[in-house]
């Protein structure tokens, strides 16, 4: 390929590629097909393609390249389609040959058996097709059911604007494989091969989509749990007789909001899954173009009246999932807000309580500096009443007594000053 002259995005060819990936293989009527999916994961990429390998080496047929999502090859006249998707496989088998019984010689049968059990994964869905030729005269819808189909009630209708009619009974039959008749009443090869791709994407995206069903049904009894906790631990915040106290009603809420994100994170991608492959279920139901034919109950008929209840079951459980999430979220809000109005109410109680020793302080502190002042004149007094002596003893006349009691209002009073100064001088420095 020729250098572009200009600068191009660097996955442009990739998504021009990606237009037509995965597209249908022609298809012409007598044909069989044995179709199933293995259920993996994006990591098992790699065994797929090398147990693929595998078989087109032993059946002379060309191996898929790296990397590569789909594969088509020929082991000596049966055809093999194989297609990676993001959380399964499939493979289609089919051959062109004349057959008298649709279903009693599929070409499943043309593998080897040893490769078919050691297939990478696990199989989610398997069906047998049979495209007949137009005038390939058919008995009654009664007798195709007893021929074909075990007896089962059948479904089916005109698909491809009435260019082809399809018969099916969606059950597994003894050889654990769905089966799908379907007739040639008009189509070319391209619309063959897309109506039967499209009848099989639609039995691969069905099977997908039900997937979270046993998920959803396994959580609801759980939610109904943790619904009841909820009210509980609501009722509780509104009886203020009760005796939990908000700490562990507090705990109670925060597990049960643990819970529900537990169950959140392990059922979230089956349940965006689910609703994705619902969707495309539909899609493909639109793309076959059906119409009903007899008394039949029509595909898309049987499929909306026995996948629509389980696919509501779902939303049920995955809207009741985050609906209890924003309830556990606004109970904590609620219950959260209590808390910390209790704990304002307990700071204003503890600031009053300090308040009111500071003021007890203050009395004693005052009272105590009294009784300073009073002790260090006493001693103070003492003090000049022993000078007054050593001047007395020391021959000059004096009245010391009188003295002394003179000494005592001026002691107190130098005191007392004393203190205030020392007392002013330490607030300001420890403001300072």
């Amino acid at each position: 390929m020729n250098t572009p002259p200009f600068n191009e995005h660097p996955q442009r060819e990739q998504l021009v590629r990606e237009l037509h990936a995965r597209a249908s293989e022609p298809l012409r009527a007598p044909i069989r097909v044995s179709q199933f999916a293995t259920l993996t994961d994006e990591h098992g990429a790699e065994a797929d393609s090398a147990h693929l390998a595998a078989l087109c080496a032993r059946k002379g047929g060309t191996a898929p390249a790296s990397g590569a999502k789909q594969h088509v090859a020929d082991l000596g006249g049966l055809t093999v389609k194989w297609e990676r998707h993001t959380e399964f496989c499939s493979y289609m088998f089919f051959r062109r040959a004349h057959f008298s019984e649709p279903f009693a010689s599929p070409v499943l049968d043309e593998l080897p058996a040893d490769w078919l059990h050691d297939l990478p994964g696990e199989v989610l869905s398997a069906i047998h097709l049979a495209v007949v030729q137009k005038d390939v005269e058919l008995p009654n819808n009664d007798e195709i059911s007893l021929r074909y189909f075990n007896g089962n009630m059948l479904t089916g209708n005109t698909v491809a604007g009435g260019k082809a009619m399809v018969w099916t009974d969606f059950r597994l039959h003894s050889d654990h494989f769905s089966r799908m008749l379907i007739q040639d009443q008009g189509l070319d090869d391209r619309h063959t091969g897309r109506t039967v791709q499209r009848l099989i994407e639609l039995n691969n995206y069905r099977a997908l989509a039900l997937l979270a069903l046993p998920i959803a049904q396994e959580m609801l009894p759980r939610l109904r749990d943790i619904d009841a906790a909820l009210a509980d631990v609501s009722a509780r915040m509104a009886d203020r007789s009760d005796h939990f106290s908000d700490a562990e009603l507090l705990d109670q809420l925060s597990q049960l909001s643990a819970d529900i994100e537990s169950i959140a994170a392990r059922t979230s991608y089956r349940f965006e899954a689910s609703r994705a492959y619902y969707q495309l279920v539909q899609q493909r139901l639109r793309d076959l173009r059906t119409a009903r034919a007899g008394n039949l109950l029509t595909i898309d008929g049987f499929l909306y009246r026995r996948l629509g209840p389980a696919m509501a079951t779902c939303e049920s459980a995955d809207s009741r999932q985050e609906a209890l999430a924003q309830r556990a979220t606004r109970i904590g809000s609620l219950l959260r807000a209590r808390v910390e109005v209790g704990l304002e109410h307990q700071n204003r109680d503890l600031l009053n309580s300090m308040n009111e020793r500071a003021r007890v302080q203050i009395k004693l502190q005052e009272t105590v500096e009294g009784l300073s002042v009073v002790a260090i004149s006493y001693y103070a007094v003492g003090l000049v009443g022993y000078v007054l002596k050593a001047i007395e003893s020391s021959g000059v006349a004096l009245n010391v007594g009188m003295l002394t009691g003179l000494s005592v209002p001026v002691v107190a009073v130098l005191v007392w000053t004393a203190v205030q100064r020392l007392k002013r001088t330490v607030v300001t420095n420890k403001e300072e």
